[in-house]
This record gives structure tokens, sequence and C-alpha cells, in this order.
């Protein structure tokens, strides 16, 4: 449905197999050694497919994972492990190794470790976030609050406590609002500032007390033993083309760091923004080495972090300072930035410039912001620094949220409503807005990108799907994901019209073949708070790269076929 809103301007025991010992020459004399391979089983399935096996040596901050086949069977590429000492480590769902084990790479030799699996002691600590929420018990719209924990941390660190719901309505909510979306256990934030928000006095209670009222029900504050009373679940490890993959994680100097969103420059780097710190991270995607580049402070006193690393079509990137109200432009070729701040009209104490969209400057010289502090969009004229702003749901019944925003090939822009189920539209000349309808109800759609037929592909984070919004036949497509839960975060699309997302709960990505529907999800190697999404069309086939915003960690995922 397309509505026009005007506006024209404005450990446990067990055994362990483990031999070393070179390949074969007969079988493997016309390619190199794998470094590790061996198989993995447990008494309880024999051969376990789908397992995850990292490995990483001593001193490195790369870890290199892969995937079990339907035999058990596992075997690192070729050249990937260097020389040394690797510790080993696995993920799969109610097991763990039977004992801590490190294995000695020689070159040019390759080194083989069968694990023996066993039953794991503390099913909970290894749930994601998604597999809580399959669990608890609850209405559909009871458990969906938990979605809103995963912003900060995980599931998990809600259901271990012992809170009553009178501890929730009187201490507990009331701080967790009082923190600013980027904080972290390691690293919270207050607000400056109460946001505007529709729930005020009586109702802002009765909501608190809700939610008080269903925690306090699920978490352990009536338990005399430390146990739920319900079954935990787990969802199917990987099987078939979701085990064809292997993983390459970079770790970051400080648990701090949240790479939000990762970008790469073409030239052997990855860039990424810490949501929550004043700096611009590069990451050397061969040996690791890490550079920070501090972004100065232009709101003394405000929480700081950054958001929406996007490149436009001269190589600059963009980004949003969130509660420091600026746009910055970052030059990766010389390591350089300019700062435009909100004029002071605009820069309130509640103004939070998120997202950029800089693809289609060339244009006219103009590069569009949003403020998630009152529903608002900006336009910056780069050459002279004249803002223009745009409110168009001011005086709304209703609340609305702008969350993300791009750029059409006339620079146009398109933004998420992420309250309700809307893509909206500002005409760049008439300043025209324009409202379409999800078909999903309620699915509030999140982060999107724009691809070179002017497709939008979005994700729907209550909605569970993949969306796209076609901008000339105003039609749009959406894809359901496999796993409950999925809350899609954002979607982009590679060469191979494959749409790829991650999740905040399920620990998978998704790639999605547009054509036939099929969608193969890959487990990530541990917990991976995802984000922003980005796809290197470089390689084939093509590789995906995101942040683990709560990992201090960036992940590279290269698909086998």
């Amino acid at each position: 449905m397309r509505r026009r809103i005007g506006m024209p301007f404005a450990g446990a025991a067990g055994a362990l197999a483990l031999s070393v010992a070179s390949w074969s020459p007969g079988v493997h004399a016309q390619a190199p050694a794998a470094p590790i391979s061996g198989v993995v089983t447990s008494a309880e399935e024999g051969a376990m497919e789908g397992v995850l096996v990292s490995a990483r040596m001593a001193g490195s901050v790369i870890t290199t994972t892969v995937v079990t086949d339907d035999k058990g069977r596992y075997a690192f590429p070729a050249g990937r492990l260097a020389p040394g000492k690797h510790q080993i480590k696995i993920r799969a769902a109610g097991f763990d190794l039977s004992q801590p084990l490190e294995v000695d790479v020689a070159a040019a030799k390759g080194a083989t470790a069968d694990l023996k699996l066993v039953k794991t002691k503390d099913l909970a600590a290894q749930l994601t976030n998604a597999e809580w929420l399959e669990s608890v018990p609850g209405t559909p719209q009871q458990k969906s609050m938990l979605q809103n924990c995963v912003n900060c941390h995980t599931v998990e660190r809600v259901m271990r406590t012992k809170y009553t719901s009178k501890d929730f309505l009187e201490t507990v909510l009331p701080r967790m609002q009082s923190y600013v979306n980027q904080s972290i256990p390691e690293a919270p934030q207050l607000r400056k500032a109460e946001r505007l928000m529709e729930e005020r006095g009586d109702s802002r209670v009765q909501i608190y007390k809700a939610v008080g009222d269903y925690l306090s029900q699920i978490n352990l504050s009536t338990s005399k033993d430390d146990n739920w009373g319900f079954a935990l679940k787990t969802f199917p490890r990987p099987k078939g083309k979701a085990t064809r993959v292997v993983y390459t994680e970079y770790d970051l100097p400080r648990k701090t760091i949240q790479p939000h969103d990762v970008i790469l420059d073409g030239r052997g780097y990855a860039y990424y923004l810490s949501f929550g710190e004043q700096f611009i991270g590069k990451l050397d995607v061969k040996t690791g080495a890490h550079t920070e580049f501090e972004i100065p402070m232009q709101k003394p006193g405000f929480p700081t972090g950054a958001l929406s690393i996007r490149a436009d079509k001269e190589g600059y990137f963009w980004l949003g300072n969130m509660y420091q109200a600026a746009a910055i432009r970052f030059d990766p070729r010389t390591s350089t930035m300019k700062i435009w701040s909100l004029p002071k009209e605009a820069n309130l104490d509640q103004a939070q410039l998120n997202m950029t969209a800089p693809g289609s400057i060339g244009v006219d010289g103009k590069v569009w912001t949003q403020n998630n502090g009152f529903a608002g969009i900006h336009r910056l004229e780069i050459a002279t620094g004249k803002w223009e702003t745009w409110e168009p749901f001011k005086g709304a019944k209703e609340p609305h949220n702008i969350y993300d925003i791009v750029a059409d090939s006339k620079n146009n822009v398109y933004f998420t409503d992420f309250r309700w189920q809307h893509i909206g539209r500002l005409d760049a000349k008439t300043g025209e807005v324009w409202l379409y309808e999800v078909p999903t109800k309620g699915s509030n759609p999140r982060r999107m990108q724009i691809d070179d037929k002017e497709r939008l592909w979005f994700g729907e984070y209550r909605g569970h799907k993949i969306g796209m919004f076609d901008t000339k036949t105003e039609k749009f497509k959406e894809w359901t994901l496999p796993t409950p839960w999925s809350a899609p975060y954002d979607v982009t699309l590679d060469k191979n019209e494959h749409a790829w997302t991650g999740s905040m709960l399920t620990d998978r990505v998704v790639r999605l073949d547009t054509a036939s529907g099929v969608a193969t999800e890959y487990l990530t190697p541990r917990s991976t708070n995802i984000r922003r999404v980005h796809v290197d069309n470089t390689t084939t086939p093509p590789t995906f790269w995101v942040g683990n915003n709560h990992g201090a960690s960036v992940l590279k995922l290269e698909p086998l076929d």
C-alpha cells in the first residue's frame, strides 16, 4: 500500500584419540597436505556432521574454523595454518571436547587429530539467544520482549538473574532504559537526555511491570536449585552445503571494541566502526595487524560511538557519529577525515545522527543523513556546509522511527520505518514523502541496501524475513527464514543474486538463493552479535564479512560452493 504524507520542504571424562603423521604420498601426491584433519565422534552419535572445529596458534589473533561433513570428517585447507602449536576448540550444542587439546603443525606435513566429544554439563552456556527464546515459556509477544535485550547483552545474562518482578520494575528496567543502545556490560553509557517517547508516567510503569512480571517467571528468581523449570532446546547442527565453508576470525585488541559495520577498501584492508568508541578501525586481513584513527569529539559529555560506514563512488567512507551529532567523511587512502556538525537548531540534546546515504552524491553534491532523535532526515550540501531538515512524522498520532536510509540513482532517499512496517521515500526535488506498507504486519524493517537495479533489500527484524522492495514497480517480495527467531538485521545482495543476512539471535549467517528460495544457514564459530553485513564480490564464490559486535572480532566467511 502506497501512502503519501505531504511535507514539501521542510571438560567431562572421556577419551581423545590423537596421532600426528605425514599424509601418505601415494594418496596425496598431487595436493598439499591438510595441516590438521581428522574425524569427530561421540558415544551418542558416532560420526558427527556439522561440528565446527577451530584452530588458533599461540600468540595469534587469527582463528580458522572448518565444519565436519556427513562422515564426521574435517580438514583445514592447505596453507591456512602456520607451523606451530594450535589450540583446538569445537562448537556443537550439547557437546564439549573431552579434554583440552593442542596440535603441533609442522611445515609441509599433516597432523591427524581425531576428536572425541562428550555430553556437556552446562547446556545453558551454549544456547544462542534464539534457542533461549525457543525454550522459554510464554506467548510470542512476551518472548519478543527479549529481542530488545540483545542490543546490549545476551539473553542468557537475563535468564541467570534472580531479580523479582519488583526488582525489575523499580531498579533494573529503569537502569537499562537509561543506557544508550551502544552500551555493553564492559562499557555502559548513560543517555545525556531522555529521548522523546510515547510511554510516559503511568503507561511507562505498566510496561515495566508487564516485562518484569514475565522475566521473573522465567529467570532463576523462584528456583531453589538454580535450574529452570523448562527444557532447554537446541537447533539442529549444519548439514550439507552449510558444512562447506571456511571461517577466519580476527580478534581485536580490546573487549570494548564493537565492530558494528565492516567494509573492504579493495587494497587488502577491512575498515570498521566501533559502535561505542570514537575511532575508525583498520584491519590487515593477511596479518591481522590493527590500526585506529581517532574521531575528534564534537559534543564532550555526550555518548560516543559511530555507525553506518558506507562508500561513495569516489572511494570516501561516510559515517554517522550518533550522539556527537555529526556526519564524517573518511579518506582510506590518506587516513584523513572531514566533519560536519548539525546546525544549532537541529543539534538538540537528543540528536542522534546514525545513518548516512552517500551513494549518489555525484548527482547534486549532497549527502543524506537521518536523525533518530526525532525521526528526521537531513541533507548536507558538501561544498557550502548547508543543512536541510525534514520531519515527515511531526505531529503524527502514532510514533515512527526512521531507522536506515539509502539513496537511489537520482539521489532520492528511501528509509525504513522501524516502528511499523513501512518503507518510505523522500523526493529530492519536491520534498514529498511517500510510505509503502510492507506486507508483513509488525515486521520492523531495519537496515537495508540498494542494488544496481534499484531494489531495496532489508531485514524484517520482527517478521523474521528478508524483504525486497522494487522501487521501479513499487512491489514487495518476502522470504521467510528457516530458523525460528532469525530476526535479520541487514541484507545485501551478491553478484549471483544471493541475498545475505545475519542475526543478533541465531549466530547464523544466511545465504538465500533469491531465484529458488533455498536458504543455506552457516553457524558461526562462537556467539556472534551480527549487525551490518558486507559481501566481497571480487572472489568466487563471493565472501561474506561481518563484525561481531559483542565479541570484539571481525569474521570472514568463505563458502566453498
